[in-house]
């Protein structure tokens, strides 16, 4: 990460004391006229991470109260609720114009530090074409305007060519940050929160599928490059879908996993 990063300026952070800090949101991250769920939790992940000497958020669950506004000033509102040589728990909720925005619980933790007997097991990422063989992700395709692109570079499995047309609501692809930043544990909730809807393949222009809670878990530390995510809707009933993905580094290793509930909304 470098300090001309957009990651770095978007979600920079000014303390006000108290446990309060501000900062300016910017609508570069939105999906339509709102910003990307995954956004929203980086900066007061930030504020959280100067509680603690722990430098992992190693799980975060949000519940979006309401939609937050781009290219408007947040307060963040943080707190430790239990340190831990583990794990230490943290609370925090960031709020706009008066109102909540979202609820945050976050444990940080540092993934280079083993603990309990050596046992290894992982989810192996499925077959994918390389970067340069997949297809960029479009706006147009989707039905709703993504100015998050200017943020995030996303390239889709050829499959997803023509969306709506898959048997199975799943999305395989790429992302990376557009400015050439490497992930880090700290950007991973973002980037499990950045792709089409998986229902996407099945159902084509969905629009704007917004989140209303949110489960990352951090498993290691990224490699530079690509990531490659894999999200798969497993319910939808009465206009609300649960989904989950998975995330690997450049070298294969599985670095997050996420499950959310989001809303599907009528869409012309």
């Amino acid at each position: 990460m470098t300090e001309s990063s957009h990651f770095e300026s978007d979600t920079r952070i000014t303390a006000l004391g108290d446990g309060r800090w501000s900062t300016e949101l910017s609508s570069a991250w939105n999906i339509g006229e709102n910003p990307n769920g995954g956004y929203l939790i980086l900066p007061l992940l930030r504020a959280m991470s100067t509680l603690v000497e722990q430098p992992d958020p190693i799980t975060v669950t949000t519940h979006y109260l309401r939609t937050g506004l781009g290219d408007e000033t947040a307060e963040i509102q943080a707190e430790l609720i239990k340190p831990g040589r583990l794990a230490s728990s943290l609370r925090g909720s960031l709020h706009q114009a008066g109102k909540p925005r979202l609820e945050t619980l976050a444990a940080f933790g540092d993934l280079e530090q083993r603990s309990g007997p050596a046992v290894e097991m992982t989810l192996e990422p499925p077959e994918m074409p390389p970067p340069d063989e997949c297809i960029m992700r479009s706006g147009s395709d989707q039905g709703v305007d993504l100015s998050l692109l200017s943020r995030a570079e996303m390239r889709l499995h050829p499959d997803f060519a023509n969306a709506g047309s898959l048997d199975e609501p799943v999305i395989d692809g790429w992302v990376r940050f557009a400015d050439g930043t490497d992930p880090t544990t700290m950007s991973l909730p973002f980037f499990a929160d950045c792709c089409p809807p998986s229902i996407f393949a099945t159902h084509g222009r969905v629009g704007w599928v917004p989140t209303l809670e949110l489960t990352v878990h951090v498993r290691r530390r990224p490699a530079p490059g690509w990531l490659q995510v894999r999200n798969r809707t497993e319910d939808c009933h009465g206009g609300r879908l649960i989904e989950t993905g998975s995330i690997w580094d450049s070298t294969g290793s599985l670095v997050a996993q996420m499950r959310q509930v989001g809303l599907l909304l009528d869409h012309e």
